[in-house]
């Protein structure tokens, strides 16, 4: 059983963890500016763990392709006062700080956040991994390529998935080297990625299975849906639900969403159907 020491209780992946999206920045690719005053951001984190967030995840630095560069203060002085408002007003929620840069995991710890999320994968802050162990707090390392600016000009690989787990692979190993006890995996769908990638990446997701830890997809309303179904981000949302059904029939332990109560909803009903599945299995041995 997969789990992760976060503040001294275990969370488990016996059933998949939902992860919220609580995005502090004026320009993500599908709620810039909606949750940047302090209140809207506060009940929004109410209505996730409402309907069902395991997790919320706070970003105040978009990673989108094409993003502009936040500077330090600029990402701390988004970010802390909603991470500070969360512990006071909902002291059980599990929070998850979305940042590539090791000073601002220290300071968001400090103000009581329980894990951290790179999408840099290290790559964009050489100090973040002995951070991440100085800080005793799980962490997620993303595969990626280039920075936000330069991803979507990284996307050339020999073989997508064998890149993908053997650059994954020798970041656990130095993060194991480092002191690093809780890691979760994320292939970092549509991060130095082309659709074509993002969906070969979906078809085959479960051979991350060899690197022995919780993978997290995150495919919530990403342009790998959106320019398939010759939409927008605004109408994905059935793209997304349909895909993280497929995630997590692959197994997937978590998922990454706008849409909790949607995702909650799917994770039900795969749930129900792999226990269906588990029984018919033992009616034939």
């Amino acid at each position: 059983m997969k789990f992760c020491n976060v503040g001294g209780k275990l969370l488990d992946f016996h059933i998949p963890k939902i992860m919220g999206i609580l995005n502090m920045t004026p320009d993500s690719f599908f709620d810039g500016g909606k949750h940047n005053n302090l209140n809207n951001a506060l009940d929004r984190v109410g209505t996730m763990l409402e309907e069902g967030a395991d997790i919320i995840d706070v970003g105040a630095y978009s990673s989108r392709p094409g993003a502009r560069v936040v500077d330090f203060q600029e990402e701390l002085d988004r970010l802390l006062p909603i991470v500070d408002a969360i512990r006071k007003t909902y002291p059980n929620a599990v929070l998850s700080i979305d940042t590539f840069r090791a000073d601002v995991a220290i300071e968001a710890v400090k103000y009581g956040a329980h894990i951290i999320n790179d999408v840099g994968g290290g790559n964009l802050d050489e100090k973040m991994f002995t951070t991440i162990a100085r800080l005793g707090v799980p962490y997620v390392l993303m595969h990626s390529k280039g920075t936000p600016e330069t991803m979507q000009n990284e996307t050339a690989y020999q073989d997508l998935i064998n890149d993908i787990t053997s650059d994954l692979t020798k970041k656990i190993e130095a993060l194991r080297s480092a002191g690093v006890k809780d890691i979760i995996v994320d292939p970092g769908f549509g991060f130095a990625k082309t659709l074509e990638q993002n969906y070969l990446l979906l078809s085959r997701i479960e051979e991350l299975r060899v690197l022995g830890l919780p993978i997290l997809g995150a495919v919530s309303r990403k342009s790998m849906i959106y320019k398939l179904l010759n939409s927008s981000p605004q109408e994905a949302l059935n793209g997304t639900s349909v895909l993280n059904t497929i995630l997590l029939f692959k197994g997937v332990e978590m998922i990454r969403v706008h849409d909790v109560k949607e995702a909650v909803e799917v994770r039900k009903l795969v749930m129900k159907t792999r226990a269906g599945e588990a029984k018919r299995s033992s009616y034939y041995e």
